[in-house]
């Protein structure tokens, strides 16, 4: 992989390690004070999910996939602190998102990007409101500045969104508590010189807490003027005085560890934390934007629409597991899914699935949208939301797909202490045998292998994660109602009934009324990138880079 001469070096999965010993965050697992993150056990499946994303920027097989060049510096970044301007860019972000996942389940690093982009457009939003020049307004020169500090250093950002929310009935101001939200409590702050502001309050579902550099801390709901003080975006080192972080395990790391136990979730996994500010100082230089209420909205929803689009890239990854999984286990069984039609049909069910919501993910990526204030792309949201909420409720359909073919063996196994004791072992691998062509101990390991990710604990987790991790269903049907345009579909039909005038030019026009809430929601068409153009060929770019690395289906068949 070149960098340009002025490029900084990317770092490895061990550089990554190594730079967290510049950190003593607060740190709490299993009860306990963490005195090193990065030599704890119990995060250990984390740091290795989030070290693939940097040693595959090295690899010169995924390196054209993993790394992109930043359009505001010139400087070749990793994928995951890059910001798009292109169709090709999202196709990219796809494919780089479930390459990592394919190894990982989930590789965490990928919220970076979704809220850097998120950010760059509503400080772009916030120039332009206060009438600035694009990309010359302070809230844009303070992002700006921070973006390229995060791509030269090559950071990994935590992102605390999610409030704890009290009383959800309640809005922010009106909570008994208001360490329910996060909040200032105190701004014009003078530390040491630096003017900055104080925020309080409870971040929880914060993914890979204990192990990133920084967080970003962003608003999670739409703020009231009443709620101005709630309105906050900014980032936060992670061993800031007054930050504390309660997590949870990644993954379950040395669970029957030398005996095969927990085959995936010992090496790869997620550890979530609650995020506690108390009173925690932030330089201004890294607020993004304090009290701006009316903009906290658009930063919301445009976080969820990059996310979801994400998810949908992360979700492929993790059905790619369980496609191979359950191919190997009837393979294992002594049957061929290609000759056995109860088993064809629910391997094409699977793959269906699974390429059903990564496709929804390629369609928000070619009618992608570029967001005219701060020129990044933004993912279709009615494609996004449906292949989000497809994964959402279908993972429960993959995971069952996987028990049918696999059959009861995966969770009525013996215990893998079993397979290495002396009184028992011969015999189990004897009986336990299937295919003659495959050994017992690649038949019961591909079985355990299924079971850790459908039927033990980190199956449970994948189905929660995969529900409501970026909202829940019905926050992405309420998404896809308010964007999907019912207003022209019933313009169809009125239009077929001969309701309305007939215009000059012979067509017949139907009278607009706004006050007909069914059609409010309308769009210039979907043929195109703008309605009535030929297919936009000036955004979507790169695409010759993406099929010259897809890391997943076209190079797989050899396309």
């Amino acid at each position: 992989m070149h960098q340009a001469a002025d490029t900084p070096p990317l770092m490895t999965g061990a550089d990554y390690r190594e730079s967290l010993r510049r950190y003593q965050p607060r740190v709490f697992v299993d009860g306990r004070k963490v005195d090193s993150v990065v030599d704890e056990p119990a995060f250990q499946p984390g740091l290795n999910a989030i070290a693939l994303t940097y040693d595959f920027a090295h690899q010169p097989r995924y390196a054209p996939i993993m790394t992109a060049v930043q359009h505001s510096s010139g400087k070749r970044v990793n994928r995951l602190t890059h910001i798009n301007t292109s169709s090709g860019d999202l196709l990219n972000k796809l494919e780089a998102v479930r390459l990592i996942c394919q190894e990982t389940g989930c590789a965490q690093r990928y919220l970076t990007q979704d809220a850097m982009n998120a950010i760059g457009q509503v400080t772009a939003r916030i120039d332009d409101a206060n009438g600035a020049p694009r990309g010359q307004g302070e809230a844009t020169g303070r992002y700006l500045d921070y973006l390229h500090r995060v791509q030269d250093q090559d950071l990994t950002l935590g992102i605390a969104m999610t409030d704890a929310k009290g009383d959800r009935s309640r809005r922010p101001h009106q909570q008994a508590n208001p360490d329910s939200y996060l909040h200032i409590v105190e701004r014009n702050v003078l530390r040491d010189g630096v003017r900055g502001i104080l925020i309080s309050g409870a971040k929880a579902i914060v993914t890979a807490a204990p192990y990133v550099h920084e967080l970003l801390v962003m608003p999670s709901r739409n703020m009231l003027q009443a709620d101005a003080d709630f309105a906050v975006c900014c980032a936060v080192a992670i061993d800031a005085p007054g930050l504390t972080i309660v997590a949870r395990p990644a993954g379950r790391p040395g669970e029957k560890l030398e005996h095969g136990a927990a085959l995936f979730s010992r090496k790869y996994g997620q550890s979530t934390g609650v995020c506690l500010f108390d009173r925690v100082f932030v330089p201004m230089e890294q607020v993004f934007y304090a009290g701006e209420w009316e903009h906290s909205g658009h930063l919301t929803y445009s976080y969820a629409t990059h996310h979801r689009h994400t998810c949908i890239a992360a979700r492929a990854g993790f059905g790619d597991l369980l496609i191979g999984a359950s191919a190997m286990i009837c393979e294992a069984n002594g049957l061929d899914p290609g000759a056995e039609s109860h088993l064809r049909e629910q391997m094409v069910e699977l793959i269906t699935i699974t390429e059903s919501f990564f496709a929804c993910g390629v369609a928000a990526s070619v009618y992608a949208k570029l967001d005219a204030p701060s020129g990044i792309m933004m993912p279709d949201p009615v494609f996004a939301n449906i292949g989000k909420l497809l994964l959402a409720t279908k993972i429960y359909d993959m995971h069952r797909i996987a028990h049918t073919v696999s059959g009861g063996l995966i969770v009525t196994l013996p215990g893998p202490d079993e397979d290495h004791n002396p009184e028992t072992a011969a015999k189990l691998s004897e009986v336990l045998r299937a295919n003659p062509d495959v050994p017992y101990e690649q038949r019961i390991e591909v079985a355990r292998f299924i079971e850790d990710l459908t039927a033990g604990y980190q199956g449970g987790w994948y189905s929660v994660i995969s529900l409501h991790g970026g909202g829940s269903p019905a926050a992405m049907k309420q998404e896809i109602w308010r964007n999907y345009p019912v207003g022209n579909k019933v313009e169809l039909v009125e239009r077929l009934l001969e309701r309305g005038v007939v215009g000059a030019d012979g067509e017949l026009a139907v009278p607009h009324d706004p006050a007909r809430a069914i059609t409010r929601n309308r769009q210039p068409g979907q043929c195109c990138d703008t309605g009535c153009t030929p297919p936009g060929q000036a955004v979507m770019v790169d695409l010759p880079t993406v099929a010259a690395t897809l890391p997943s289906r076209a190079r797989a068949a050899g396309h």
